[in-house]
């Protein structure tokens, strides 16, 4: 319920670095969710992708798991950060 688990598993860098797009997404088997507070770590060097240029490389990653606790919390601090983003105001005129 307070710890942690974790297991590794197999994943997919997708990395793109182009005028259009300079992004990257880890891609997990289907089979995997990840909840609030999960944490994914992939493993190996560094990744160097030439500009205008896109592409793949597949890696191990360690998933781990949330406690009960922990994704509770993760929840909860959310919410008020996400506040945070209501307070902001659109009008005319310059701040003072």
């Amino acid at each position: 319920m307070i710890g942690r688990t974790s297991f590794d598993t197999p994943c997919r860098v997708e990395i793109e670095h182009s005028e259009e797009f300079l992004c990257a997404h880890v891609d997990l088997p289907d089979a995997i969710e990840i909840r609030p507070g999960d944490q994914v770590r992939v493993h190996g060097g560094g990744f160097a992708v030439p500009f205008g240029e896109r592409r793949v490389f597949e890696r191990t990653a360690t998933v781990e798991r949330a406690g009960a606790l922990e994704r509770l919390w993760t929840k909860v601090a959310g919410h008020f950060e996400m506040a945070e983003l209501y307070e902001v105001s659109f009008s005319p005129g310059a701040i003072r």
